[in-house]
C-alpha cells in the first residue's frame, strides 16, 4: 500500500486564470453527514486540519450542506486554526430545495440570489474573500449571463477571486466563459461516471478550465465503504441506483476486478482509483471526501501511485463503463431534502426567475 508518511502533494494551476491548489482537494460535505451520520464540530475541524497538515490546501464546501449551512459554519471554524493565505476554499450557491412532486432539485440564480448567498457564505465562513465560487447547478430560467454578470462584479469588489460552475451543458459554459473567465468545472468522474470525457473534458481544455471531480471514488463505491447494502443506512446512498438490490450486486463484480488490479499494484482499491483520476491531467483536481483519518491518509497515498499508460488501460478495462448498472444520481434525488441548508416553502416556478 502506497505510504503516505512520505507524500508530497504538488502545486498545481486550476485553470489559466492564477489560482493554484493543491492537486488533491478535500470535499467536506459528508462532515456534516449526507452519506452517513455526521460527526462532530471538533472532529471534523480535526480531519480538516490534518489534511492541511498533509499538505491538503483545497477545501470544498457548500451552503446546500448541513442543516443552516452548517458545513461552511465549520469549514470557517478550521480555517481560524490555519494560516489564511495558504489555504484556498470553494463554496456554491444555487440550490433552493427540493420539489418533492417531480424529484427535482430546486435551484436560482437570479443576480440577487447571487449576492445575497455571497454575502452570507462569507459571514459563515467569516472571511474576506472566497477563493472559488461555483454555481451548484444552472438555473435554466435565468439567463446565464445575468448570473456571470453578478459574480464578475463580485470578483470586482474582492468578494471572490475566481469563478466556478458545478454541472453545466457545454453551450452554459461557453456563454459563462464570454461574460467572465471560469477558473474550474466542478463534475462528478470516476471510473463509474465518466459522461464528461467525450464532450466536456476537450471543450475545458479548449477553453482552459480546471476541472475539479467530484465523487472521484464513486461515492466511495471504490474505497470499499458500502458494498453491502445493509450498511448504507438511511443517508441518500441508500436510494442511489447503483447501490440497491440487483444493480449492487452487479456493479460488486466492478469493485471485484478493482480489488485484484489492486494488490497486483501494491494499493489499496481506492488508492488504485483514485490515482486513475489524479492522472487524467494536470488540470484535474478531485476532491474526495471523508470523515475518518485513516481513509483520508489512505487518500493522500494516492499521489504516489503512478500508473502507465498500459496500467490505465488495464482499469479501463475492469470497469466499463457500459456495465455500470443503474443512473449517475437521478434517482436518488427524493431522498436529498434533509441535506439542504434550509427548506423553505417550495416556490413556485415564476418565482424563480424574478
Amino acid at each position: 500500500m502506497a505510504d503516505d508518511n512520505k507524500v508530497q502533494i504538488p502545486r498545481v494551476k486550476l485553470g489559466n486564470t492564477g489560482l493554484e491548489v493543491s492537486k488533491l482537494g478535500f470535499g467536506c460535505m459528508n462532515l456534516n453527514g449526507v452519506y452517513k451520520s455526521p460527526v462532530s464540530e471538533e472532529e471534523g475541524i480535526l480531519v480538516i486540519k490534518h489534511a492541511f497538515s498533509k499538505g491538503i490546501t483545497f477545501f470544498d464546501t457548500a451552503d446546500a450542506y448541513g442543516s443552516d449551512s452548517a458545513n461552511e459554519v465549520l469549514v470557517g471554524k478550521a480555517l481560524k486554526q490555519l494560516p489564511r493565505e495558504k489555504v484556498q476554499i470553494s463554496t456554491k450557491f444555487g440550490i433552493v430545495g427540493l420539489d418533492r412532486e417531480s424529484h427535482s432539485l430546486i435551484v436560482r440564480g437570479t443576480p440577487e440570489y447571487v449576492r445575497s448567498c455571497c454575502e452570507a457564505s462569507l459571514k459563515r465562513l467569516d472571511v474576506d474573500y472566497i477563493d472559488l465560487y461555483f454555481q451548484h447547478r444552472v438555473d435554466t430560467l435565468v439567463p446565464i449571463e445575468n448570473t456571470m454578470g453578478e459574480l464578475k462584479k463580485l470578483v470586482e469588489e474582492g468578494k471572490i477571486r475566481y469563478i466556478g460552475l458545478s454541472e453545466p451543458s457545454p453551450s452554459t459554459i461557453r456563454r459563462a466563459h464570454a461574460i467572465h473567465p471560469i477558473t474550474a468545472l466542478q463534475m462528478e468522474w470516476s471510473l463509474w461516471s465518466r459522461d464528461i470525457e467525450e464532450e466536456i473534458v476537450p471543450l475545458c481544455r479548449e477553453l482552459g478550465i480546471g476541472i475539479v471531480p467530484y465523487s472521484p471514488l464513486g461515492r466511495g463505491f471504490f474505497g470499499s465503504k458500502a458494498i453491502d447494502e445493509n450498511e448504507l443506512g438511511d443517508g441518500i446512498l441508500a436510494s442511489h441506483p447503483r447501490f440497491l438490490g440487483e444493480n449492487l450486486s452487479k456493479n460488486k463484480q466492478l469493485y471485484d476486478r478493482i480489488e485484484t488490479l489492486s494488490r497486483k499494484h501494491q494499493c489499496s482499491p481506492a488508492q488504485l482509483a483514485l490515482a486513475w483520476v489524479l492522472q487524467q491531467g494536470e488540470d484535474v483536481v478531485p476532491i474526495p471526501g471523508t470523515t475518518k483519518i485513516k481513509n483520508l491518509d489512505d487518500n493522500i497515498g494516492s499521489i504516489n501511485v503512478k500508473l502507465t499508460e498500459e496500467v490505465v488501460k488495464e482499469i479501463c478495462d475492469a470497469v466499463p463503463v457500459e456495465e455500470v448498472v443503474g443512473g449517475r444520481e437521478h434517482e436518488m434525488i427524493n431522498k436529498m431534502s434533509w441535506k439542504f441548508a434550509n427548506t423553505p416553502p417550495i416556490p413556485k416556478v415564476s418565482e424563480l426567475s424574478t
